[in-house]
């Protein structure tokens, strides 16, 4: 009975995702059944040993530990069970996910060292649900078969172009000719957008539609990525194709549009659909939200605001932005960096072991899950203000291990040049047309957030609109526009 009523409180707990510092009652009751129950002694023979057997993690007490865990990631999202486990039992633990070991690591040397090598290439998730928004082994951002991966690429990174990101921007400057009072994540989606479809299709777009379905869609990856497979026996109810038919769409008519002389041969033309969508859908997810997080934060320090501006002014004067300014503009560029760190979109890495390893003095399992715990890392190691925003932090040059807001390796994130290149010219467009304020003056901390498999505000609420007010005093080639 006793062992009853503590289960349903930690049911309960977990449920309600609160008291993240807090070891829970049932964490307790179940402990670690392989520990001799002495911290102290179990460190003692871990270190006599040479090797840890086993990270520090819950017990399996009769299975009823890996289904408590499985379940806190359901009920409190990836994010946010990963900070309570990490806090809980270390930065190199192990809990169970659907039934399959899996570690969590907020260790600089232990994520270095997934990172870098390609037998950890390949991500995990549920293959139903990945199967039922189309994603299984199908595209870049989301591609798990790393033969795949390693084929298509080149062709991606040979089509990130500098000169093509500036060029595209004009939008922006139609956007912010009337700018007043708007819902900003939404418009940084839009202009996300379009600058993807200018970039890689130039197809006529129904924006609206096609943002609203990249919603839909992240919304089910996240949600179907980790549940069990009986789950999907009710696959019907779960499929989100609408996205993934209306890009095929555009990509037909991009077809249609192209002439004999500029079709690529047949694998380049391939990579080219691959690139397209997972830009369409990428951009204007992840970077729209980092671009809007910037913003808050530009509203909640105007010190900072007042140091970019005029460095824009002091590089630029009054012509328009060019490729040559991107690498002059040293406190906006630490201003994007900072702002990834202490506020991130995506602060997970989801790999699998593709053969036994070993990490830090932990062994590892061929075909164990590894989530690497990127956001609490940034704020554990190194910085010297870990806790605040600071520009303070990127002052001196900080090293590659201990700041990885888009990875590296076999599977880091090939669109960081491109997407850095996008955040500069569009923060640089805004400030010098614009000031910017939140509606009720609110920081960062006061908009309610979702930690799931990526970190985004929650959007049933006003604190998406901002103001933007007209700078009196513009460059010449704005005051003609």
């Amino acid at each position: 009975m006793e062992l009853g009523l503590q289960f349903t409180a930690e049911f309960n707990f977990f449920r309600s995702g609160d008291n993240l510092g807090t070891h829970s009652q049932l964490d307790r009751l179940i402990g670690d059944n392989n520990a001799s129950g002495n911290p102290k002694s179990d460190a003692l023979q871990h270190h006599q040993s040479g090797i840890r057997k086993h990270p520090d993690r819950p017990g399996y007490c009769m299975g009823l530990g890996p289904l408590i865990s499985h379940g806190r990631f359901l009920w409190m999202g990836v994010g946010s069970a990963c900070n309570y486990y990490n806090k809980l039992y270390g930065e190199f633990m192990r809990v169970w996910i659907n039934g399959e070991e899996t570690l969590v690591i907020s260790k600089s040397s232990s994520m270095f060292h997934v990172m870098k090598h390609g037998h950890y290439s390949s991500r995990f998730g549920s293959k139903p649900g990945l199967q039922c928004i189309g994603m299984h082994e199908n595209g870049i951002i989301f591609n798990n078969n790393p033969t795949l991966w390693k084929e298509i690429r080149p062709y991606f990174t040979k089509a990130i172009c500098v000169e093509s990101t500036i060029a595209h921007l004009d939008l922006l400057e139609k956007q912010t000719t009337e700018l007043e009072h708007v819902n900003t994540l939404n418009l940084m989606r839009r202009i996300m957008l379009d600058t993807s479809n200018k970039l890689f299709l130039g197809i006529p777009l129904d924006e609206h539609a096609i943002v609203l379905k990249i919603q839909n869609y992240f919304d089910a990856w996240q949600a179907l990525l980790l549940k069990p497979d009986i789950f999907f026996k009710f696959s019907w109810f779960y499929k989100k194709k609408d996205l993934k038919e209306s890009i095929e769409t555009l990509i037909e008519q991009k077809r249609q549009k192209l002439s004999t002389t500029d079709k690529l041969e047949e694998h380049m033309d391939f990579a080219s659909e691959l690139i397209f969508a997972q830009m369409l859908i990428a951009a204007p997810d992840t970077l729209s939200v980092t671009l809007f997080f910037m913003l808050v934060l530009i509203a909640e320090h105007p010190q900072v605001e007042e140091a970019m501006v005029k460095e824009i002014d002091t590089v630029m004067g009054d012509r328009d932005i060019q490729t040559d300014d991107m690498g002059k503009l040293k406190v906006v560029e630490n201003f994007i960096l900072e702002s990834m760190r202490y506020q991130p979109v995506v602060d997970l890495v989801m790999r699998k072991a593709l053969q036994d390893d070993v990490i830090d003095g932990y062994p590892v399992k061929k075909g164990t899950n590894i989530i690497l715990n990127i956001g609490r890392m940034h704020k554990l190691e190194f910085f010297p203000k870990p806790n605040e925003f600071s520009l303070d932090n990127f002052e001196k040059s900080v090293p590659h291990r201990y700041f990885q807001p888009f990875g590296f390796g076999p599977r880091g994130c090939v669109g960081k040049f491109i997407a850095m290149v996008m955040m500069k010219a569009i923060l640089v467009t805004l400030l010098r047309r614009c000031s910017i304020q939140t509606l009720k003056g609110e920081g960062l901390n006061h908009i309610p957030k979702n930690n799931d498999l990526s970190l985004h505000p929650n959007e049933r609420q006003p604190l998406l609109e901002m103001i933007f007010t007209p700078r009196q005093s513009l460059g010449k080639n704005d005051q003609d526009k």
